[in-house]
């Protein structure tokens, strides 16, 4: 799951240490700034919908809808993922605006669940949680590839036992399940930005474009990692309306 996200993978390229560390600070600022988008668009969005009854009826007002939007985005980001090095630039920017857009309009209804208070206090504290553990990420010398398949499966236990609880909705599974998820995409966080060091270079031997690609393609990915990690730490510390 994690590891197709990131092809193709860069041929061996001979460059010094200095200049792939400018390489690879030139590469994160281009995926923070593209991440920064799509959460700021997203919180916008979601704010907007908030506030206007008309769309929150629209969304909200049958469950056909609001799945139709969910499973939307699930392709958006699975094609996004799989063919990014195959699309335009422009295709895959589009892809990128349009599934924070999305976003933001599924999640309007942590607006109307939760106080503003506490969603605004939890974002912060999902901001501190995620500088740091992309930083260890980055800087650590310790090899974080072999946390790859665990975190997979992790993942895929994880919505599982989500989609279970649909069912039962069960209090204590609740808590479990959000406590499990915010360790995992706090782990899922310094895994990735270690990863896309790698894919960082991709631009030297694929050029410009392909690594504007893949500067999105990170910016996916850690968007993926902070908005699951907020809602999670919402689930927990939020308080409900």
């Amino acid at each position: 799951m994690e590891d197709n996200q990131f092809s193709p993978p860069p041929r061996q390229i001979q460059i010094s240490a200095e200049e792939a560390a400018e390489i690879q600070s030139r590469f994160f600022a281009q995926v923070y700034g593209w991440m920064a988008a799509g959460l700021g668009l997203t919180g916008g969005i979601a704010m907007f919908a908030s506030t206007s009854p008309e769309l929150l009826n629209f969304v909200f007002g049958t469950r056909f809808v609001f799945l139709g939007l969910i499973i939307l985005e699930l392709v958006i980001v699975g094609f996004l993922s799989a063919r990014i090095f195959d699309w335009s630039l422009g295709q895959v920017q589009a892809a990128f605006v349009g599934y924070a857009v999305l976003n933001g309009v599924t999640l309007s209804c942590v607006f109307l669940a939760y106080t503003s208070g506490s969603i605004a206090s939890t974002f912060f504290v999902t901001a501190g949680t995620f500088g740091v553990m992309s930083l260890f990420g980055y800087f650590t010398k310790a090899d974080l590839s072999g946390w790859g398949k665990l975190l997979s499966m992790a993942v895929i236990g994880l919505a599982i036992a989500l989609v279970v609880n649909l069912f039962l909705n069960n209090s204590i599974l609740e808590i479990v399940t959000s406590f499990i998820g915010v360790l995992l995409f706090t782990a899922l966080t310094a895994y990735d930005t270690q990863k896309l060091k790698q894919l960082a270079l991709l631009g030297v031997t694929e050029g410009e474009e392909m690594s504007n690609k893949a500067s999105i393609l990170g910016a996916l990915t850690l968007y993926l990692d902070f908005v699951n990690l907020f809602l999670f730490l919402l689930r927990i510390f939020g308080r409900r309306r």
